[in-house]
């Protein structure tokens, strides 16, 4: 329109013009022309500078304002019979918890005669105090092949406990009673023994003790802790022993690294009916008092852990007034080459072990009443390990040690006594010699779970013995194995397994005789391969029954000189679980 505008106008104002000029023409004819010339001097002028707006605003009368736009919806009902459920989240299944009881009782019997019981039982007083009581018995009537003396043998002990919970700290009581009872069945074949002689021997051998001890436990003191252990052993031939020992701990904080500090007091006596020599009446009469002292530091930096500590003894014989004074290293150190699955390891580490005759007894059932006892010096143990990981499932470890013993108690075949005919004295009986041993041990594991109804591990140990007086490490095996396994069927059926090799041993064969210059002979035992199974049946969460399959090769092996064990034994049972 504009544009239109501006091609129309000139032509309007040339017509203006043109019409004037005509006008004016014919007015001239009356009038006299005159020239009249205007002259002014030319002064420029600057005008005031002015901004262009960005955005201008538009005065064209075509440009429309643009108009509201209102709008709404015509909703028109629709009938429909469709309701939409409510959302809900999903239902998860969540396993049945296991149900846990707080007792058990557990009986069993097999051939042999042998029986198996057990019960557990613990009595939560309230929120802090619980008593817990644990009776185990196990028995056997004997029935070995060619045994010419009673062989029955049985195992009973009673245990009660107290412990006490409180926010700054834990005490417990421990009291506890056992009952032993052996046969020296082993009599040697030679000297062949007539009727009268056998029927004359009395191999019953019974093994009394009790126990009393104590704990406590701080939560938030330098004093950390304190144990106090008291052991009375005995027998049915006049043997007297008692033990006890007193550990209290401290333990503080020193920056990152923490400090602990361990005061030992075990003090050992006790007595034999038998003289050391009866000709000149030498009591066999023995105590030991151990006084020591263990501090070490536990230094932890990122995938290093190490613990650097030393133990100290002063060991005083109060029969034999011989005192000694003995320094222990105690250093252990692990590091993560490669998180969990790769785990370098090793130490250096030292103790005084207190023997004692109740120990002698547990590893060897048929010792003699006649022992000889005294500490071992274990002046260290030096060995480097790995551990760790292969995959979730399988994990081990595998490890070299270097161990140096003073005073090792090797257990030895006793000769035949035909002067003092006690129930063991045939040569059915063992003792103690004490040598300086030095062992390199190699140790190998191999554990695999698959999840927590499978589990297998296996492990073997090789050692090699190096004596200094006496001619063989007698009766320790050069190599053990042992494979064990638990497999839980399904919700009913479980299984378990325990393989166990020994490899050969020696002992002294005294029915060669030899002259003092001479080495003793030596009758080496075969090794032996034993393999137990069990089978259970759980029919519900209390009730139970399993089978139970011990020496199942059935090989009469002699894990001591002259002492086969049992054949295959068969002992089935249920167990029980209850609350009160």
């Amino acid at each position: 329109m504009i544009k239109y505008f501006q091609k129309v106008i000139p032509f309007i104002c040339l017509g203006i013009v043109s019409w004037g000029s005509i006008a004016q023409e014919k007015k001239d004819e009356t009038l006299e022309t005159e020239r009249v010339i205007i002259v002014k001097a030319y002064t420029p002028t600057i005008s005031d500078a002015f901004k262009i707006k960005s955005t201008p605003i538009l005065n064209d009368s075509v440009t429309q304002k643009k108009k509201q736009i209102r709008y709404s919806i015509f909703s028109v009902p629709v009938a429909s019979t469709y309701t939409p459920a409510k959302g809900r989240a999903a239902n998860i299944d969540r396993p049945k918890p296991i149900e846990i009881y707080d007792n058990y009782a557990t009986l069993g019997f097999g051939n042999f005669t042998s029986v198996l019981a057990e019960f557990y039982s613990n009595f939560q007083l309230n929120r802090s105090d619980n008593l817990g009581l644990y009776l185990h018995h196990n028995s056997s009537q004997g029935g070995i092949d060619e045994i010419l003396v009673e062989d029955k043998f049985y195992n009973t002990s009673l245990d009660l406990n107290y412990t006490s919970r409180s926010r700054d700290y834990t005490y417990g009581i421990e009291i506890g009673a056992e009952h032993q009872l052996f046969n020296w069945y082993g009599l040697p074949e030679t000297p062949t023994l007539t009727q009268e002689e056998i029927i004359a021997i009395d191999p019953q051998q019974n093994y009394f003790g009790a126990k009393l001890g104590g704990k406590l436990q701080f939560d938030d003191l330098y004093f950390k802790k304190a144990s106090l252990n008291y052991r009375f052993f005995g027998d049915a031939q006049g043997s007297i022993e008692h033990h006890a020992v007193v550990k209290p701990t401290f333990e503080f904080e020193m920056g990152n690294s923490l400090i602990t500090t361990n005061f030992i007091v075990d003090y050992l006596s006790g007595s034999f009916d038998r003289d050391l020599d009866p000709a000149q009446e030498i009591p066999n009469d023995y105590g030991v008092l151990n006084l020591g002292v263990n501090p070490s530091l536990v230094i932890l930096r990122d995938n290093l852990t190490l613990h650097l500590g030393a133990a100290v003894y002063y060991s005083i014989d109060t029969e034999n007034d011989d005192n000694d004074f003995f320094i222990y290293p105690k250093v252990t150190a692990s590091y993560r080459l490669l998180d969990d699955n790769v785990i370098a390891y090793g130490g250096l580490e030292g103790e005084l072990n207190q023997n004692s005759y109740r120990d002698a007894v547990q590893q060897n059932p048929f010792v003699s009443p006649t022992l000889i006892i005294e500490p071992t010096n274990n002046l260290y143990d030096a060995y480097v390990g790995l551990k760790g990981k292969i995959s979730e499932v399988v994990s081990y470890n595998f490890r070299g040690s270097y161990i140096s013993e003073d005073e090792k108690p090797l257990i030895v075949n006793n000769p035949r006594n035909t002067l003092l005919l006690e129930g063991f004295d045939y040569g059915n009986s063992f003792s103690y010699r004490y040598d300086d041993v030095t062992t390199l041990v190699g140790y190998g594991e191999l554990n695999v779970e698959i999840s927590k109804k499978f589990k297998l591990g296996a492990a073997a140990e090789y050692f090699n013995y190096d004596n200094e007086d006496e001619q063989e490490a007698w009766n320790l095996p050069e190599v053990k194995a042992s494979v064990l396994l638990d497999y839980q069927i399904n919700k009913q059926w479980f299984a378990g397994a325990q393989l166990f090799y020994v490899g050969e041993r020696k002992d002294i064969d005294h029915t060669v005789l030899t002259s003092p210059t001479l080495p003793e002979a030596t009758v080496t035992l075969d090794s032996y391969f034993d393999a137990n199974i069990n089978i259970g049946y759980r029919l519900d969460e209390q009730l139970s029954f399993f089978v139970k399959g011990n020496n199942l090769v059935g090989e009469n092996y002699e894990r001591w000189v002259n002492f086969p064990v049992q054949g295959i034994q068969v002992l089935g049972g249920v167990t029980y679980k209850f609350d009160y």
